[in-house]
């Protein structure tokens, strides 16, 4: 054969070993000027966290995995149990609990309390609100001992969910969060438990944006005074407080599709823990942003697959990939894909075959598995024998 023939075939299985074998590809748009995105604000908090609800992006932090005595925090690990109580039909709103000695008000003198007195029914309505909204300390034993019986009981239920929920940090001695020489958490395990309670038992968080709560003929208004602020749009969550523990405050909020969770753990005031609240959401909202970049069976890249009765294959991903990212960082975030193996039919679709990365300066924001969109069956006879034969050549030019 002269030797310019040889020189084309080799260059074509050059082109082909390239082209059609590479495993990586990235796609990113013309680098543009960086936003400037100011440090966090300073905040005088023993301990504090600023979280994405929706990505789990924790855009700021100091101490968040310092343990720290939650106070009436507590009581939404409490309020958690019951939302699933609730959720799984084991309790209802319309039960009667019968008030014992334990939860009666007068146990609780200077501290706060929904104000139930011995020996009177209740309803789990009532006493919910009563925990969520009045922060009562009575409320609080009241279910414990209907849920599980006992307070102590009730507090190995509380430390079994910490655990399922990842909550490695926290330890409860008791339902209300009155000082205990082991009763510890996080600011870091608070904001997972705030996010739980968001997530899976969404009528339960329903309540927490309620302002106040009458029981007794006594009226009591909910101690988040974020409720109020007109500037901020506050849905959640609790206050707590002790001289122990200091002010302490986990907030939740919105602005449009961003929902952002805060949790602020020693503070010196009821108007401090307020204050720094509000910076932290003031800062996450103005300078970083979640968004979506990639739908779920969106079209990411299409790629060679061989032996098949089709050439390309589309590739994507089968879950909606939000990420939160500083604002005015679009244009520079990066994606690219690794693929794990060569495409061959038959395959079917959804089969996992390589990760999507997104990157973002040489930060890796996420990654997720890519699959494949579409079924693609074998080919015909002639059609493998030629795929066949273009692999055998183009493996000794990788």
């Amino acid at each position: 054969m002269p030797i310019k023939s040889k020189n084309i075939i080799r260059n074509f299985f050059k082109v082909i070993s390239t082209s059609l074998l590479g495993t990586t590809l990235a796609f990113s748009s013309i680098s543009h000027a960086i936003t400037i995105i100011p440090e966090a604000p300073q905040i005088n908090a023993k301990g504090y966290i600023l979280m994405d609800f929706t990505t789990g992006k924790v855009i700021a932090q100091s101490n968040a995995d310092m343990q720290l005595a939650p106070a009436s925090l507590t009581k939404m690990m409490t309020s958690y149990i019951i939302g699933k109580e609730l959720k799984s039909g084991n309790i209802s709103n319309d039960d009667k609990v019968t008030i014992s000695e334990n939860a009666w008000a007068k146990n609780f003198p200077d501290s706060s309390k929904m104000f139930i007195e011995v020996g009177t029914e209740v309803s789990v309505e009532l006493l919910n609100k009563g925990i969520i909204i009045a922060s009562g300390n009575d409320a609080c034993v009241a279910m414990a001992e209907h849920i599980a019986g006992s307070e102590g009981a009730f507090a190995d239920l509380m430390n079994a969910h910490a655990e399922q929920l990842g909550m490695s940090s926290s330890f409860f001695e008791n339902s209300h969060g009155l000082d205990s020489s082991s009763h510890m958490t996080t600011p870091r395990d608070m904001a997972t438990l705030a996010g739980a309670i968001i997530r899976d038992v969404p009528d339960e968080y329903a309540l927490y944006k309620q302002k106040s709560f009458t029981y007794n003929n006594i009226k009591q208004y909910n101690r988040n005074s974020l409720l109020w602020d007109k500037s901020l749009n506050v849905d959640g969550m609790k206050t707590g407080h002790t001289s122990n523990a200091g002010y302490s405050l986990v907030t939740s909020a919105t602005k449009g599709n961003m929902r952002l969770i805060t949790v602020v753990m020693g503070t010196e005031s009821e108007r401090a823990r307020k204050v720094e609240s509000k910076k932290l959401l003031n800062y996450g909202f103005r300078f970083f942003e979640t968004f979506t970049p990639y739908q779920a069976g969106e079209v990411f890249a299409t790629n060679r697959i061989w032996m098949g009765d089709k050439k390309e294959v589309d590739l994507g991903i089968t879950m909606d990939i939000p990420i939160t990212i500083p604002r005015g960082q679009r244009k520079n975030l990066e994606a690219t894909f690794e693929l794990d193996q060569q495409l061959k039919a038959p395959i079917a679709k959804g089969t996992i075959v390589g990760k999507l990365f997104l990157q973002l300066g040489n930060e890796e924001i996420a990654q997720y598995p890519l699959v494949t969109l579409q079924e693609v069956n074998e080919g015909s006879f002639f059609s493998k024998v030629v795929d066949y034969i273009k692999l055998f050549f183009a493996q000794f030019f990788e």
